[in-house]
């Protein structure tokens, strides 16, 4: 099933939220919901318009490159564009994709953080 924009975002807060070691807030402007591990982002929900509802998430520089090929997915919006994607509604984008976007990016972001500060 394909996720409109309110249901993407809310699939990737949902998913986020239940990750260890969590916070969020919108420390840069209203309109950015800012999801982060041990203070550091590892997911951006933009919901300033209709037209602009989407998230953006980390990705290994190598699958970014691949990812870019599918409509919904673009350069990460505000963040460095070799290593962040923004995902928008459209075909093929389901609750599983938002999922491991999520899951995957809080993951390389964990995974660089000094091990006495990691999540268990």
């Amino acid at each position: 099933m394909t996720l409109e924009g309110e249901e993407l975002q809310q699939v990737a807060r949902d998913a986020a939220g239940a990750l260890a070691d969590v916070s969020h807030g919108r420390p840069f402007t209203p309109h950015l919901d800012v999801w982060k591990v041990a203070d550091t982002v590892f997911l951006i929900v933009t919901d300033a318009a209709a037209d602009l509802q989407i998230v953006t998430v980390k990705v290994d520089p190598h699958r970014s490159t691949m990812l870019r090929d599918h409509k919904s997915i673009t350069l990460g919006r505000y963040l460095d564009k070799q290593h962040w994607v923004s995902v928008g509604a459209g075909r093929g984008v389901s609750k599983r994709l938002v999922e491991d976007f999520v899951h995957g990016s809080y993951g390389l972001v964990a995974n660089h953080l000094p091990t006495k500060i990691r999540p268990s």
